[in-house]
């Protein structure tokens, strides 16, 4: 079970919010309205359909809240925890009309989520006996960035930086702008706080020595590099900064990767490529 703690409710509110209003649309659950008697109360559990780790509790017991605050909601199963098919993760009592609002939007996140958590489980497991640790990237789905971040944790991975301003990372395209890499490392040591985490990315051996030269770097990323060539930087870096590989990253790959002690690898397939849990809603 992963040790991450929930978010603060309010955070995650305005995100929730949003995918309920779109869901409710201009007049509200017009089907739930014409055929249940006003007033109609009921028991429903939240069940897994298949084999899972699970992610998005906090996020469906919200959106089942803030339909209705008199909802009793009732998490049976933990952000970060596997389930088996046929668990109960939730239970949910109150108004018939308030939790079949909220259904769809509660089980399309905590499906997705799980999604990624799944997933990431199933790469951690890959590098179990490894040093290496495997990280998400950037590449998220607008607007979902903060708990899929967070389902990466609850899969027992790592996160990346979370925005633009949270780290300096040098990649291909900053460097080609700043005329080379001396240039750009000379730059972040003239303009950068001390406090600011920096890394560069390199596509072969052919720029490692001249950033080890320059200094500057407290994480390289090898970009699409072989697996001997990011065995080689390794052992010429030796530990004067951390290690990353990136690119070309699949479950099948991971061992081999591995193999290079880096220190980290990262794919954006955590979040971009994961399959989303099959949860229902059972009255």
């Amino acid at each position: 079970m992963s040790n991450v703690a929930n978010v603060p409710d309010i955070i995650l509110e305005p995100m929730v919010r949003n995918a309920i209003v779109e869901d409710l649309g201009a007049a509200g659950d017009v089907t739930t309205r014409s055929v249940l008697p006003e007033g109609t109360r009921y028991k429903a559990q939240m069940r897994a359909r298949q084999d899972a780790v699970v992610s998005g509790m906090q996020v469906a017991s919200l959106a089942f809240r803030l339909i209705d605050p008199d909802l009793i909601v009732e998490t049976v199963v933990a952000d970060g925890t596997a389930c088996k098919t046929g668990d109960t993760l939730m239970r949910i009592e109150g108004s018939a009309a308030s939790i079949l609002a909220a259904e769809r939007v509660a089980l399309n996140f905590a499906g997705r989520l799980s999604g990624t958590a799944t997933l990431t489980a199933s790469y951690v497991q890959e590098l179990a006996g490894t040093k290496t640790r495997i990280t998400c990237t950037r590449k998220t789905t607008p607007g979902l960035k903060l708990v899929e971040k967070l389902a990466i944790l609850h899969g027992g991975g790592h996160n990346h930086r979370f925005s633009l301003s949270d780290a300096i990372l040098i990649k291909d395209n900053h460097i080609a702008a700043a005329g080379g890499i001396k240039q750009v490392l000379e730059a972040v040591q003239r303009n950068v706080g001390h406090m600011v985490v920096v890394e560069i990315e390199i596509d072969g051996l052919h720029q490692l020595d001249e950033v080890l030269q320059t200094g500057g770097a407290d994480v390289i990323m090898f970009d699409n590099m072989s697996t001997e060539d990011m065995a080689e930087a390794v052992k010429r870096i030796d530990g004067r900064a951390k290690t990353e590989a990136s690119g070309n990253v699949t479950l099948g790959r991971l061992r081999e990767i591995a193999s290079a002690n880096v220190d980290y690898i990262s794919s954006g397939a955590l979040t971009h490529s994961a399959g989303t849990v099959d949860f229902g809603l059972d009255f």
